[in-house]
């Protein structure tokens, strides 16, 4: 008898003895029919299917399938993957330390982060990635160049790079590192005395992080806070309790955790005592704030203990725990759904009914419900964090996102470092006239065309107009439109001048003073980072809008 007879044979007694000693139970013999169904149709794909199948491929597919079904954050981890996850949860992964992206046909460095085993090595944006440890990376995507460059730390790797202005390839050697992203990405002190603490994630020590910052701060006589939890996705949920801790009073609830299994049911209280319960606080949110950030941002308006401004957030009201699994994998499963203190819950999807087409919905508005705040305010479940200000996100102009798209702002700034040694801090370094009129001529010879959504518009008035046989009357009407088009767009260096110098002023920081020169030069002429200094440096606003008749 062969191996694989073997194999199934054993799966066919197991599940015939399980399911005969399950019978009594309708639905344990419902779940083990199903198995024992889904191991025969394995067995005979694998018997008799003409060609041969790839095993571990088919199975992942299997299960990929099973829990989109679910929600999007219960999700199989095979051991190959575990290094991606722990970027996610930990913050933390062996590599290089450095972004990377793709652009016609190859992949290049993005941004090294400083000091690690890029910056050391010597690597520089716009560095094209040849080879890795000898294997052409000709072909291959950013993701499957991600998982050449990630590995053990401590392991060895040889990078083959081309870069502007050096005929020859160049290579370096380096040792993978354990890297480890930082939470808060700048923190420092704006005008009027208001503290501004920049967080992107809540992995592992986020609150010791943001703890460290905020006392630094504290310690020069700041007068307010702008927390900025914009694009913010998450991460360990106690991370967000510790943050919370930090500005209310101590065994408060923060939030608590409810699903199928009520041993695992939790309330997480505080358990310090508070670092200050009087400094006036402004979170900063988007359509990406989500989870953790959502436990932040929301538990300190229950308590009326901030007032938040952007836009509503995302509406992740789900709780997941990782379960280990055989053979190194593991599974990243939704256990229950968290609800912060007013009682409301800020899920937003309602996974567990769909339509006929099998998509989950939003709660609709005739669902959710309302609760109060301590001071007696109204708050909704059901779509996320609503803030006290809401103001519109900003967008980027049509040349804005094709100079960006096009990386011509990202070989501008490449340029500029190669013929610059240094340059003013991010606060005090701008764009002159002169420097942008220099962007301007580099320019010239570029490709960076783009379609406006009034072009976009004339084809198709163009194309309605030949269906109905109008064309031959207005082509000339419609001739003379496209030109004036034209004639306008070439204005529009001009007309989003002010925009173009802070998206230069940002990339160009960011190749001296790395992510946290980036996220500093990014605050200048910010419009919801200066409302939040409006509200903040008026305190009978910032009252009024924690009060009853705020909103």
């Amino acid at each position: 008898m062969n191996k694989n007879t073997l194999i199934f044979l054993l799966l066919w007694l197991t599940f015939g003895s399980v399911t005969t000693f399950a019978q009594k139970e309708n639905k344990d013999f419902e779940i083990l029919k199903n198995l024992e169904i889904f191991s025969s149709v394995y067995k005979e794909l694998h018997l008799n299917y003409v060609d041969e199948v790839k095993s571990g491929e088919l199975i992942k597919t299997a299960l990929d399938a099973m829990l989109r079904t679910l929600d999007p954050y219960t999700v199989y981890i095979p051991e190959a993957e575990i290094e991606d996850f722990k970027i996610l949860t930990l913050g933390q992964y062996g590599g290089i330390g450095s972004t990377i992206h793709y652009r016609n046909g190859a992949v290049y460095i993005s941004e090294p982060y400083k000091d690690f085993p890029a910056h050391k090595a010597g690597l520089l944006p716009g560095d094209k990635i040849l080879k890795i440890n000898g294997q052409d990376t000709k072909g291959k995507s950013t993701e499957d160049v991600s998982s050449l460059l990630k590995g053990q730390a401590g392991t060895s790797l040889e990078l083959t790079i081309e870069r502007i202005g050096v005929n020859k390839p160049l290579s370096f050697s380096m040792l993978r590192q354990e890297i480890k992203i930082d939470n808060v990405t700048f923190a420092g002190i704006l005008k009027d005395q208001i503290a501004y603490i920049r967080l992107d994630g809540f992995t592992q020590d986020a609150s010791k992080e943001f703890k460290d910052a905020f006392l630094k701060l504290k310690a020069e006589g700041i007068k307010g806070l702008i927390v900025d939890l914009r694009y913010n996705g998450g991460g360990l949920l106690n991370e967000a309790v510790n943050m919370v801790n930090m500005f209310v009073g101590k065994g408060l609830p923060v939030v608590s955790t409810k699903g199928k299994v009520e041993a695992k049911n939790h309330t997480f209280y505080t358990s310090d005592a508070p670092l200050d319960l009087d400094i006036p606080i402004v979170f900063l949110t988007s359509r990406g704030t989500a989870s953790a950030s959502e436990i932040f941002a929301g538990a300190m308006q229950d308590y009326d203990r901030a007032v938040i401004i952007g836009q509503r957030s995302f509406g992740k009201g789900l709780v997941q725990n990782v379960l280990p699994l055989d053979y190194n994998s593991q599974m990243k499963i939704t256990v229950s759904k968290y609800y912060i203190p007013s009682g409301r819950c800020v899920q937003a999807i309602d996974y567990g009914h769909r339509d006929a087409e099998g998509k989950a919905n939003k709660i609709p508005d005739s669902l959710r419900t309302a609760f109060k705040t301590k001071g007696g305010r109204s708050v909704y479940d059901g779509d996320g964090i609503e803030p006290e200000i809401e103001l519109a996100e900003e967008s980027y102009s049509n040349i804005s996102a094709s100079l960006l798209t096009k990386f011509l702002i990202f070989d501008f700034a490449n340029e500029f470092k190669r013929n610059t040694p240094q340059i003013a801090n991010p606060k005090d370094f701008i764009i002159t006239d002169t420097l942008y009129a220099n962007f301007i001529t580099f320019l010239n010879d570029k490709e960076y065309g783009y379609e406006t959504q009034s072009e976009t518009l004339l084809k198709e008035m163009q194309r309605i107009a030949q269906e109905e046989n109008y064309q031959e009357n207005i082509q000339k009407e419609l001739d003379a439109l496209s030109l004036k088009l034209k004639d306008s767009k070439k204005e529009d260096l001009s007309k989003h001048k002010e925009e173009i110098r802070q998206l230069l002023k940002e990339e160009i920081t960011s190749r001296y003073f790395f992510q946290k020169g980036r996220a500093e030069a990014s605050l200048d002429g910010d419009k919801t980072v200066n409302k939040a200094i409006e509200v903040l440096t008026h305190p009978k606003e910032y009252q009024k809008l924690l009060s009853n008749t705020g909103r």
